[in-house]
């Protein structure tokens, strides 16, 4: 595959740039990180989402550790090139390392952040250090 589509994207002065996890059947956003050049090309090269770790300063393939594997249906770029939008079957479904089904768990009400989401794995149970 002919790599050219990769310099239509807009990536930011550290070479990253945001991406979006969507559930492909229900619209749920899962989680957003952060993509660079080479985890977008094996990404769309292998079909399963793999991202850049900011903190671990490496690629980083979602799932890796707890399973709970992307499978990329489809790649989207927005309008301005800069922003990535996944739309992937969540295997496990668990995305957020927190155990819960979206990293999106918290609501605002009444002027505070409320968990609204049940932790449906114990994260000592699906990461075992």
């Amino acid at each position: 595959m002919t790599e050219t589509w990769l310099n239509k994207v807009n990536w930011s002065a550290d070479g990253l740039v945001p991406a979006i996890a969507q559930d492909a059947a229900s619209g749920r956003v899962l989680m957003v990180a952060w993509m660079d050049r080479e985890a977008l090309k094996r990404t769309a090269e292998t079909g399963e989402a793999i991202y850049w770790s900011r903190s671990r300063r490496k690629l980083w393939h979602k799932g890796e550790e707890s399973g709970h594997i992307q499978k990329v249906q489809e790649i989207r770029l927005d309008c301005d090139a800069d922003v990535v939008l996944l739309q992937v079957e969540q295997q496990g479904g668990i995305a957020c390392h927190t155990g819960r089904a979206s990293c999106f768990y918290s609501k605002l009400v009444h002027g505070e952040w409320v968990e609204v989401d049940a932790v449906l794995k114990n994260p000592d149970e699906i990461y075992k250090r």
